[in-house]
């Protein structure tokens, strides 16, 4: 008798794709645990110690893990260098940080840069003054959209069927731990999309402002969020939003769009 062949493009008997489970070992790092142990990795990954090994040598032969002398395991380097190819990273940081600059320049605060990734906002890029409050905001961290100044932009003009899928889920006010109103939302977002700003007063974890406005890229369609964070005591928002909207206007014509949103 003739064994039977797998049927084409059906996964294999044996388990998860090696390729799963190598993402699964690199998703185990994050910003709480930038360092991990042999242990540490294969119970965060949910993969056998000895899988984990062997798995884990091949990344780090590849570049993709780095080990220390004390035997622990670290992002490498070569993910940096592919991560900076990413053209909604690289190349929109590039055209965006000379305004960015301006921006905090003139703020002395923190100035952010994200882009939608799926349900949540990604920051590609952050300036900081010396003299900037502190924030929990980093590099290649993920913020909320429904309650971040960003992510309201990114949400409000986003398509309305994702919209709508947002809407739809249970959302709650982060670290305040209050539910939010999807009526309230809709409100907020329409405002956002009229005035082409959104702002967000805070005060906790401790007393801030955030002033918001949308970058468009060539095809017309918002390609990311410019933003300003300053301690609610220095914030002036009448002075804040035209910089906001001047600098991410002008990020967006260097992108090659004509789209214009909000009042002069």
């Amino acid at each position: 008798m003739t064994a039977e062949l797998p049927a084409r493009g059906r996964r294999p008997p044996q388990g998860e794709p090696v390729v799963d489970r190598a993402l699964a070992l690199l998703a185990a790092f994050d910003a709480a645990h930038r360092s991990l142990s042999l242990g540490e990795l294969s119970r965060r990954s949910g993969i056998p110690t000895s899988s984990a090994l062997r798995l884990a040598a091949r990344l780090q032969a590849w570049g993709a893990l780095e080990r220390g002398d004390d035997g622990r395991f670290t992002i490498g380097l070569r993910l940096w260098e592919v991560a900076s190819l990413a053209p909604r990273g690289q190349e929109l940081k590039q055209v965006a940080l000379p305004f960015m600059g301006d921006l905090e320049e003139v703020t002395r605060q923190h100035v952010l840069l994200a882009v939608r990734d799926g349900g949540e906002a990604l920051l590609v890029e952050r300036l900081s003054a010396h003299q900037a409050m502190p924030v929990l905001y980093r590099v290649g961290g993920r913020l909320p959209l429904h309650s971040t100044g960003v992510g309201l932009v990114l949400l409000s003009f986003a398509d309305s069927e994702f919209q709508e899928e947002t809407l739809a889920q249970p959302l709650m006010h982060q670290p305040e731990n209050v539910a939010v109103s999807p009526a309230a939302l809709r409100r907020t977002l329409a405002e956002v999309r009229r005035e082409g700003l959104a702002t967000i007063r805070r005060r906790a974890p401790q007393p801030l402002v955030t002033v918001a406005a949308p970058i468009f890229g060539e095809d017309e369609r918002i390609a990311a969020a410019l933003s300003v964070v300053v301690p609610q005591e220095h914030a002036e928002p009448r002075l804040l939003g035209p910089a906001v909207r001047t600098a991410a206007r002008s990020i967006s014509r260097s992108l090659g769009a004509r789209r214009s949103i909000g009042a002069s």
